[in-house]
């Protein structure tokens, strides 16, 4: 059996001098705690060494990826195999593979093959002759940083460090600018304070200080190439009236100094505003199609890189700056941020108030993909980033105009219709809950029936009260006369008093509950008569 073995010099191989050794691998690091033992095991056959570093790097970058280079090939062919039934025995079952593939060769690799290679690993020095240890310490030190560098494929261009600096610098200066402006405006407005209002544009207002100092000196200068026509006869109108107070010119030279620093600065600004979109243009073109240099930059900044951006959903980042009102509404269980730093996007910005959440949740989604497309794909354009723009502006237009009608291609899902809940109350019959022997249907619809229609006594009952409301009614005649009117009084109180004890004698017999036969019935009807005619 061969063994092959990797160092940063070059390829070694090596002769199993016992082939029982190798299997048996538990105590075998015992065989290897000397050099004259080791030297017993296996034996050095053939070293292939390394002309340069390039051809090391070229070398390791071809084992990384499970392929057989030139100086391997070579080293290979050179060892004459006498026995067919030899075997090769390998770390890597990938590289074994394409040995077997180009060289013929049966190649061997498992956990045995790893333990002997740990064990030569401790012998090296000794089992590898006319190789210091200073010269292999060198040569593993500049392999790893050539395979290092080689893994992280450097480009200039793919750097996006650069992009988060530049973003942050331009958002210092921006703070930086503003500080140095109010600092003019309240220093400057103590001599000419009309002149602020006037002028509302920054860059214009310090360049007229710069240009004209004293306001004594404004109606003797020319700030056309600065101001409009209008504006600057209102500048010298207002110079003539000022309120402002005298300064000295040791003053206004300071001011004008300001003035210098706050000009330089802005310069700067724009030269590095245009650098930055120059690098996003060339790091992620479709990102910047779709949401702009500075927020693309933003985003990359605040995610840390280009990759880590394309590794987040489109859900985070539609809110990716927000984070601090994420936590409160989730903590207060209010609503959560619709946007973070995608809100200052253009197309955002030009969306109505009702449309600014959907169309920035679309907006998330098309820029996560266009991220994805700018880190991992390969010859990028801003193909993909220029139709997602485009959709996205139909779909804007549409939300605008009111129509929610589907972009894509998709057949459209049928709407899902609310389901109403209807309450049915069900009575519960009483008939049912009885102990008694079942009765039909029919016979329960009966009772019922019969319950609620009014039984035979209660109608002759009505009946005789309605006979008595009639003659009371035709008794009732005018008469003249005070004692006529007394009379009639009377009459009618007596009659009052029979209808109620009538009334009361026939709702005592109808809620009897016991049979009251039909001649009580008439009797009780003679004697409430009886007593109205004595009364009369």
């Amino acid at each position: 059996m061969f063994i092959l073995y990797e160092t940063p010099a070059g390829y070694a191989i090596f002769k199993l001098l016992d082939d029982n050794k190798f299997k048996e691998i538990d105590n075998l690091y015992l065989e290897f705690e000397t050099p004259e033992k080791a030297s017993k095991i296996v034996k050095l056959k053939h070293f292939e060494k390394f002309a340069d570093t390039t051809e090391a790097l070229s070398a390791a970058t071809a084992a990384v990826e499970g392929k057989v280079s030139k100086p391997l090939k070579k080293a290979l062919k050179k060892l004459e195999l006498n026995d067919v039934q030899s075997q090769l025995l390998v770390a890597d079952a990938k590289l074994g593979n394409a040995i077997k593939d180009k060289l013929s060769l049966q190649c061997v690799a498992n956990t045995s093959v790893l333990e002997l290679m740990r064990c030569i690993r401790t012998q090296s020095e000794s089992l590898l002759s006319g190789l210091p240890k200073k010269e292999m310490t060198a040569m593993s030190l500049g392999l790893a940083h050539s395979l290092s560098r080689y893994k992280l494929k450097f480009s200039p261009d793919k750097i996006d460090t650069m992009i988060v600096q530049a973003q942050n610098l331009l958002d210092d200066l921006d703070k930086e600018l503003n500080n140095y402006m109010m600092r003019v405006r309240e220093w400057y407005g103590w001599h000419f304070p009309e002149l602020g209002k006037i002028l509302t544009d920054n860059v214009a207002y310090v360049k007229t200080i710069k240009l004209v100092g004293m306001r004594d000196n404004m109606a003797d200068t020319d700030l056309s190439d600065i101001l409009m026509d209008d504006l600057e006869q209102k500048v010298k109108e207002a110079a003539e009236i000022s309120m402002g107070t005298e300064i000295s010119e040791e003053d206004i030279s300071n001011i004008q100094n300001l003035c210098d620093e706050i000009i330089a600065i802005t310069e700067y600004r724009s030269h590095l505003s245009d650098y930055l979109k120059a690098r996003m243009m060339a790091m992620a073109p479709n990102l910047t199609v779709l949401v702009g240099e500075t927020v693309g930059a933003r985003l990359i900044a605040h995610s840390g890189s280009l990759v880590n951006l394309a590794k987040h959903p489109a859900s985070t980042v539609q809110i990716l700056g927000s984070e601090k009102a994420l936590f409160r509404a989730l903590k207060t269980k209010k609503d959560t941020p619709k946007y973070g730093l995608i809100y200052h996007a253009s197309m955002v910005g030009s969306a109505s108030l009702k449309n600014k959440g959907r169309i920035s949740r679309s907006l998330a989604a098309k820029a996560s993909l266009a991220t994805r497309v700018d880190a991992f794909g390969d010859d990028v354009t801003m193909q993909l980033g220029i139709d997602h723009r485009a959709k996205l502006e139909t779909r804007l237009r549409m939300l605008e105009e009111g129509n929610s009608t589907r972009l894509s291609g998709v057949k459209a899902k049928a709407k899902l219709q609310k389901f109403h809940a209807v309450s049915e109350v069900k009575t519960f019959k009483v008939a049912t809950d009885s102990t008694l022997p079942a009765t039909s249907s029919k016979k329960v619809k009966a009772e019922g029936e019969s319950l609620s229609a009014p039984s035979p006594k209660k109608q002759k009952v009505q009946k005789v009260t309605e006979t008595e409301e009639e003659p009371a009614e035709v008794k009732e005649e005018p008469v003249q006369g005070e004692e006529s009117a007394k009379k009639k009084k009377k009459k009618k109180n007596k009659a009052e008093g029979a209808e109620q004890t009538a009334d009361e004698s026939v709702l005592e017999a109808s809620l009897d509950t016991s049979a009251t036969t039909p001649s009580s019935a008439k009797k009780s009807k003679k004697k409430a008569k009886k007593q109205a005619e004595e009364d009369e």
